[in-house]
C-alpha cells in the first residue's frame, strides 16, 4: 500500500469538509438541482484534464465499472436525499456516519486486510466522536423508519462503492469523470421530476465551481487513488475527522458556537486516528 496514496484519500477528506460550507453559500437552491450541477462541474473539469492529456480513452470501461461507479456517486446521494427528505437531518446524518466504519469493517472480509485492536478500537473512538457531535437530543421516531433505512443504505452504499474500487484496479481514476457526469444527468433527472425548477443566481454559480474544484470534483478522483492503493482500513478511520472540520469551518464563517460537544468530538476522533496510524 502507498503512502501517497492515502495521503490523496486523506486531501479527499479534507475537501469533503468544505462540501457544508459551499452548499450554504449555493442556497437556496434545491438539493438535487445543487448535486446535479455539482457532478457536472466536476465531470465537465475532470474531461477537459482528459482532453488535455490525450486521455479520453479511459471513459471506455466495461457496464460493471460503469454500475460500480455511477451506482456508488449516483447511488449514495440518492439514498442519503431520501433520508433527508423521509427522516429528521440530525439522525439521517448521524445513521449516514455508518460508513466510515463500515469501509474498516468491510475492508477484512472483501479485501482480506487484518484489523486487529487497534485500528477496531481508533475506528470505534472515531465513532464515538461523530455521535457526540451528531448526537445530541437525537430521536428515532418508528414513522421515520423508511428514513433511517435510506440513511443505512446511503451509508453501506459508499462503503461498498469504496472498498470495491480495490477490486477494479483495471478502472483508471480517470474514469471518475465519467462517472459523475452520468450522475449529473441522473440528479437533473430527478430535480425534474421532484423539485421546483429554479436558476442559479452569480454566487450559486460560485458554489457550484467551487464544489467541482473540490468536494464534488478533485475529492472525487483523490478517494478513487486512496481506496485502489491506500490504506482503507486508516482512511476509514480519518473520515471521521471530516464532520468535525466541517462544523469548525462553519463556526469560523459565524454558523455556529464551539460548545464542548464540537471539542470532545475532535479529540476522540484525533485519538482514534492516532491509534490506527499506529497500528
Amino acid at each position: 500500500m502507498s503512502n501517497n496514496a492515502t495521503l490523496a484519500g486523506c486531501a479527499a477528506l479534507a475537501l469533503w469538509a468544505f462540501l457544508a460550507p459551499l452548499a450554504r453559500l449555493a442556497q437556496p437552491l434545491p438539493p438535487l438541482l445543487l448535486t446535479a450541477l455539482g457532478f457536472a462541474a466536476g465531470g465537465v473539469l475532470g474531461l477537459a484534464v482528459l482532453a488535455a492529456r490525450g486521455r479520453l480513452g479511459a471513459l471506455r470501461q466495461s457496464p460493471l465499472a460503469w454500475a460500480h461507479g455511477v451506482g456508488g456517486l449516483a447511488g449514495y446521494h440518492a439514498l442519503y436525499f431520501a433520508a433527508l427528505a423521509l427522516a429528521p437531518p440530525l439522525e439521517a446524518n448521524l445513521l449516514n456516519y455508518l460508513w466510515p466504519l463500515l469501509i474498516v469493517l468491510l475492508a477484512a472480509p472483501i479485501l482480506g486486510l487484518p484489523l486487529g485492536p487497534r485500528r477496531l478500537a481508533g475506528v470505534v473512538l472515531g465513532a464515538a466522536g461523530a455521535a457526540v457531535l451528531l448526537a445530541g437530543g437525537a430521536r428515532f421516531p418508528a414513522e421515520a423508519v423508511a428514513g433511517f433505512a435510506c440513511a443505512i443504505g446511503a451509508a453501506l452504499t459508499w462503503a461498498l462503492y469504496s472498498v470495491l474500487s480495490r477490486r477494479l484496479l483495471g478502472v483508471p481514476t480517470e474514469a471518475v469523470a465519467g462517472f459523475c457526469l452520468v450522475s449529473a444527468l441522473l440528479a437533473l433527472a430527478a430535480h425534474l421530476g421532484f423539485e421546483a425548477l429554479a436558476m442559479p443566481g452569480p454566487r450559486q454559480w460560485l458554489a457550484v465551481m467551487l464544489m467541482g474544484l473540490g468536494p464534488m470534483g478533485a475529492a472525487f478522483f483523490l478517494w478513487d487513488i486512496g481506496m485502489k492503493r491506500g490504506d482503507p482500513r486508516l482512511l476509514g478511520t480519518l473520515a471521521y475527522a471530516t464532520p468535525i472540520a466541517s462544523t469548525l469551518l462553519l463556526i469560523a464563517l459565524g454558523e455556529g458556537v464551539l460548545t464542548w460537544q464540537v471539542a470532545a468530538a475532535a479529540g476522540l476522533v484525533a485519538g482514534g486516528g492516532v491509534l490506527a496510524a499506529r497500528a
